[in-house]
């Protein structure tokens, strides 16, 4: 007979930690090969990817932008910390798909790449959401504005005692002018 070491609950999470690791990581994997493979061609202006962002209605000097920041968005989704960053090379990348699409639905040219392009935006959203704590930027709880925290107060035209400051730690209050 086999027993259970550990209680079903912690049992099942980490289950699931392993399977939300896996996701992420398949996901970022195709994210990064698609951003860096992409960026190259995008770079290299390769005839038949030069053609079809000319159909769509974009100078070619634009891949040359548009593969640069590609190719390093697919490095900051690998490089370890560096939680920010990643933020924003999520935001170019899924800018950048939802971009393409609606740039070949409005221009209806090579409509058959719509469908790609929306697995790779639901890819980038999977791994953003999948990401590890490490990979998140901090939480910042939401501050009151000073004149808000003191009541009464129309602003700062009151001085606002300080413990620790004056003697025995009181202080008083300025007059008004």
């Amino acid at each position: 007979m086999a027993t259970l070491t550990e209680p079903p609950a912690i049992a099942s999470r980490s289950g699931s930690t392993r399977w939300r690791s896996v996701g992420y990581w398949l996901a970022t994997v195709a994210v990064v090969a698609e951003l860096g493979l992409g960026g190259s061609w995008d770079i290299a202006r390769i005839p038949s990817v030069r053609d079809l962002v000319t159909h769509l209605g974009y100078p070619s000097y634009f891949l040359v932008l548009l593969g640069s920041w590609k190719v390093l968005g697919a490095a900051a989704l690998l490089v370890p910390r560096r939680a920010l960053l990643k933020e924003w090379a999520y935001a170019g990348a899924f800018f950048t798909y939802t971009g393409a699409i609606v740039s070949h639905l409005t221009t209806g040219y090579a409509l058959g790449e719509v469908p790609v392009l929306a697995v790779l935006t639901a890819l980038t959203a999977m791994s953003w959401a999948l990401r590890p704590p490490s990979r998140r930027t901090p939480r910042r709880t939401p501050t009151a504005p000073l004149a808000a925290a003191v009541p009464d107060t129309p602003g700062l035209a009151h001085t606002i005692p300080v413990i620790g400051h004056g003697a025995a730690g009181t202080a008083t209050p300025r007059k008004k002018r």
